[in-house]
């Protein structure tokens, strides 16, 4: 009689909380971890996968993705969640809001979100939630029915949408964004926010631990500024100079501005997303010894780790914020190795080749902002980190533990009894290249071209689901949308 429906054998566990891998087996029931021990009898299980010795990490909580932003919702939750499990990622939280991209619609949420459920269901191979963003101010009013009705507690500010839009200037503002003629997209509109997740806050105490708000830190008028006079100079191409024409303290000045609007609100749950540079970080520790009262947490992407502005292959590295010169790459790493950075995401967001590139081609500014790169998250994070002298659970911390737990997936991020089986094997000991054509997204190019990576996914499991065999997308999708918080 057996007792588990899949065992995992001969797997070297890696726990958030534990200094060294640990040779275990693994066995799984329902989806569920069961037990965890050195040896469990094959015969107790009605299937067994020999790890063969690899590193078994917590499946990536990818806390950053954008499906939907530039091909069909449906499109995207098929072939980029089959992209995410090559880079051992089995939970995404993507952002979404309305207006121009995603689904091309204003509104409110009560008529736009179940669309985007609806969209969504039965195309991922992994599980998935939402992050969303108050665009107008009766969404703000609908954040309590967005809690409590579809399990989000997560929202997020885009604070350089004030004058600026997702790929440079924007003249008209209410178009872009789909709001209300009279309302305005700004400081006041963000401290409102603030004030509409703390109120939710306080009307649902016993979720306030989950509730957050999320921001993108950019100056509007500085990088406005600085966008004219790189443009005007023309002495500048490429990657570099739009990471001039959006400077680090154009980042440095928002994180400080954010701050300062949580501690006026008396909001206490703070992320400060993607930050790419040292002026970045440096403002974001230096406001979070200004105010001890809020819980910032700070976040960096596996695309700002691994690519700079001389590296990155082409102008289809263009992201917002930009990829910054070597300096600021390194300073990134030491605010990673010093514990001072809590997750490391993707911010996934497939463009494909005609979507990217406008004419002229090789014109920075005419290109398309965001580019996929979960398929590299943890593979790129093990290569690089481990020449480094990142730790193997310090790596756990980063991709699953700690997003997991700020964002209300408290049966997600460890691999421990009780928890949902998400598990990803790593084989540490092999080169590889990275090559486009070997990415189960739909774009066609990576920034990452031909980088060589020392780490590989070779198998990932959604709860027990075995989606990723041997390197190859296996079954059919088994993803769920997660209403949060999990309890």
């Amino acid at each position: 009689m057996t007792t588990f429906d899949l065992l995992l054998t001969n797997i070297r566990v890696v726990r958030h909380d534990r200094p060294e891998p640990e040779l275990l087996d693994v066995a799984v029931t329902d989806g569920r971890i069961s037990r965890i021990a050195p040896h469990i009898e094959v015969s107790e299980a009605a299937r067994a996968v020999d790890g063969g010795g690899r590193l078994a990490f917590p499946g990536v909580v990818d806390a950053h993705q954008h499906w939907g932003i530039y091909n069909p919702l449906g499109e995207d939750t098929v072939s980029e969640s089959r992209a995410s499990v090559q880079g051992g990622v089995t939970t995404a939280l993507n952002y979404m809001r309305t207006g121009q991209y995603y689904l091309n619609r204003g509104g409110r949420y009560d008529d736009f979100f179940p669309d985007v459920l609806a969209a969504a269901e039965g195309r991922s191979y992994i599980d998935y939630g939402f992050h969303l963003a108050p665009m107008m101010r009766e969404h703000i009013n609908e954040i309590p029915q967005l809690v409590a009705e579809h399990g989000v507690t997560s929202f997020k500010i885009f604070m350089f949408y004030g004058s600026h839009g997702l790929h440079g200037r924007s003249a008209d503002q209410n178009s872009f964004l789909m709001i209300p003629e009279g309302e305005r997209y700004d400081y006041a509109h963000f401290e409102f926010v603030m004030r509409g997740v703390q109120a939710a806050r306080e009307q649902f105490p016993e979720l306030a631990d989950d509730i957050s708000l999320s921001l993108h830190c950019e100056t509007a008028e500085i990088m406005s500024a600085y966008t004219r006079q790189v443009e005007q100079e023309g002495r500048l191409r490429g990657l570099e100079a739009y990471h001039a024409s959006r400077p680090p303290h154009s980042e440095g000045l928002a994180v400080s501005i954010a701050s300062y609007l949580a501690h006026e609100t008396g909001l206490p749950k703070i992320n400060l997303l993607h930050l790419s540079s040292y002026k970045a970080v440096d403002a974001a520790l230096r406001m979070a010894q200004a105010f001890p009262h809020i819980d910032f947490r700070r976040e960096v992407t596996i695309g700002h780790l691994l690519a700079d502005i001389s590296t990155a292959h082409g102008l289809g590295g263009k992201v917002n914020p930009p990829l910054r010169p070597r300096e600021d790459v390194e300073a990134l790493w030491e605010y990673v190795l010093d514990g001072k950075i809590d997750w490391v995401v993707s911010d996934h967001a497939c463009c494909r080749d005609e979507v990217k590139f406008g004419e002229p081609r090789d014109d920075i500014f005419v290109a398309k902002s965001g580019f996929g790169g979960a398929e590299y998250l943890l593979p790129g994070l093990v290569t690089e980190g481990s020449r480094r002298g990142l730790s193997y659970q310090r790596v756990a911390e980063l991709t699953s533990w700690n997003p997991a737990h700020r964002f209300g997936l408290h049966h997600k991020g460890a691999i421990a009894e009780g928890y949902d089986a998400d598990i990803c094997l790593v084989d540490p000991d092999v080169t590889w290249t990275v090559r486009a054509e070997d990415s189960e997204s739909t774009q066609e190019y990576t920034p990452f071209e031909g980088f060589g990576l020392t780490a590989k996914v070779t198998d990932t499991f959604v709860r027990g689901e075995h989606v990723l065999v041997d390197g190859k997308v296996a079954g059919e999708p088994h993803g769920r949308y997660i209403s949060r918080p999990q309890r």
